[in-house]
C-alpha cells in the first residue's frame, strides 16, 4: 500500500523519524476528528435520540440539534490525536518487528484495538455528556459536569466505558483494514499513492459498511451511557442491556438509528480519512 500521509519523513534514524511522524499522526487526528465532530453534529444527535428509550420526540425531536456541542468538541481533537497516534506508533512497531506483516488486516486490526483503548479514555467522559445534552437531560456544560460528580462522582464518567470499547473495537476491526485494503488495492492499480481524495472515498465506504453492521452495539452504549429506561429502571452491562432490549423492545430496536448513523458516518468517514491524510502527509512534508 501507498501510505502517502503516513511515510516517515526524512530523518537521521528511526527515533527521530517516528517523532515527527508521530506529531503529524496527532495533527492529523486532531484536526479530522474536530471537523467530523462540528459538521456533522445534527446528524448524531438524531441518532442518539432515535437511540433514546424515551423515543425520538420525547428526547428532542429535531430542536436544538446542537444540544451537546460543547461537549463533543472538547473531546474531538484530543481523542483523534491520542487514536491516531497510537494506531500508526502501533503499525509502525509491528512492522519493524514483521516487515512482511506490515499489510495484514490483523495488524491493522491489532492497531485499531490498541487506538481505541486509548481514545476511549478521553471520548467516553464526553460522549456521555455529549449525550445527556441531546436527549435534554441537561442544558448546559457546567450543569451536566457539576449533576453527573455530584451524583455518580468520578466514575459516573466513565459510565458505560466498556460497553463504548464494546462498540468501537468491532467497528474498527472492519472499518480500519477495509479502508487499508481499499487504498492498497487502488495503489496498486494505479502503481502510484493514493492521493487525499481516494484516501477520503475509501475512508467513506470503508465506515459505512462499518457503521450499519455494528449499529445494535451502538444502540447499546447509548442507553448504557443515558443511564435508564423511559421507566426509570438502569441499564446494567453491555450483555444484559443487548438481551434487555431485544426481548422488550425487538430486534427492530437493536437497529435504531440505523439511517442517520450510516450517512453520518459515510460522510464522516469522507471528511474524517480525507482531513487526516492531507494534514498528516502537509505537516510531515514540512517537517
Amino acid at each position: 500500500m501507498a501510505d502517502s500521509a503516513h511515510n516517515a519523513p526524512p530523518a537521521r534514524g528511526f527515533i527521530p523519524a517516528l517523532l515527527v511522524s508521530l506529531l503529524a499522526w496527532r495533527l492529523g487526528g486532531a484536526v479530522a476528528g474536530t471537523s467530523v465532530d462540528i459538521a456533522l453534529f445534527p446528524l448524531d444527535t438524531i441518532k442518539t435520540r432515535l437511540q433514546s428509550a424515551h423515543g425520538f420526540f420525547k428526547a428532542g425531536g429535531f430542536r436544538g440539534v446542537y444540544s451537546g456541542l460543547s461537549a463533543a468538541a472538547a473531546g474531538s481533537a484530543p481523542g483523534g490525536a491520542l487514536f491516531f497516534s497510537t494506531y500508526e506508533t502501533s503499525k509502525s512497531l509491528i512492522g519493524l518487528v514483521a516487515p512482511e506483516k506490515k499489510h495484514s488486516p490483523l495488524v491493522h486490526m491489532a492497531a485499531a484495538a490498541s487506538g481505541e483503548m486509548a481514545a476511549c479514555l478521553v471520548r467516553t467522559p464526553t460522549e456521555i455528556v455529549k449525550q445527556r445534552m441531546q436527549t435534554g437531560v441537561y442544558k448546559s456544560l457546567p450543569e451536566a459536569l457539576n449533576a453527573i460528580r455530584a451524583a455518580e462522582g468520578v466514575a459516573g464518567f466513565y459510565r458505560g466505558y466498556w460497553s463504548m470499547i464494546a462498540r468501537e473495537i468491532p467497528f474498527s476491526f472492519i472499518q480500519f483494514p477495509l479502508w487499508e485494503g481499499l487504498k492498497y488495492k487502488w495503489s496498486q492499480k494505479q502503481d502510484a499513492p493514493v492521493t487525499s481524495l481516494q484516501g477520503a472515498v475509501c475512508g467513506s465506504i470503508a465506515g459505512g459498511v462499518a457503521a450499519s453492521i455494528t449499529t445494535p452495539l451502538d444502540v447499546v452504549k447509548t442507553r448504557l451511557m443515558l443511564g435508564k429506561d423511559a421507566k426509570g429502571v438502569p441499564y446494567k452491562g453491555t450483555l444484559s442491556t443487548l438481551s434487555r432490549v431485544y426481548t422488550d423492545e425487538g430486534l427492530k430496536r437493536l437497529f435504531s438509528g440505523v439511517g442517520p448513523r450510516t450517512m453520518w458516518i459515510s460522510i464522516g468517514g469522507f471528511v474524517f480519512f480525507g482531513m487526516y491524510e492531507k494534514t498528516s502527509s502537509t505537516f510531515a512534508t514540512i517537517m
